[in-house]
């Protein structure tokens, strides 16, 4: 990470930092040292440009196939396309509002946290079938 590489302290505002870029590198599929960012393009840029129109051009096509494919077996190809595309740029929103560059602009890492989970179980449909007792 840049700051904690450039001698900076470390901090839950370089964590929530990396936090973002690991959330970005393991849904993309590449990392912030990859040879397609040079110059002024960032793995957080790539990000942040695709969204939220370009998500699954820029995701892992490993993922994406595996998980349509499980999606697949439960709910019609829409839908399980749908279910993915939609928590993939809820995913790819907190890596990059972890990843700001400045500090103050930064997600909390409890807002993170609860957005996560929340992301989990929209996906995973927790909450949704529950039964009334």
């Amino acid at each position: 990470m840049a700051e904690y590489g450039m001698g900076g302290e470390a901090s839950t505002f370089g964590d929530i930092y990396s936090y973002g870029i690991l959330l970005l590198e393991m849904f993309i599929g590449k990392k912030p040292t990859d040879e397609i960012f040079n110059g002024s393009l960032s793995l957080h840029q790539f990000a942040k440009m695709a969204l939220p129109e370009r998500v699954m051009e820029i995701v892992d096509q490993r993922l994406r196939s595996v998980e349509a494919e499980a999606l697949n077996e439960c709910q019609t190809p829409t839908n399980a396309e749908c279910k993915l595309e939609m928590c993939l740029i809820s995913t790819f929103k907190v890596g990059v509002a972890c990843s700001m560059i400045s500090i103050k602009d930064r997600m909390a890492i409890g807002d993170a946290t609860v957005e996560m989970l929340c992301i989990r179980n929209s996906y995973l449909g927790v909450g949704i079938h529950a039964k009334n007792n």
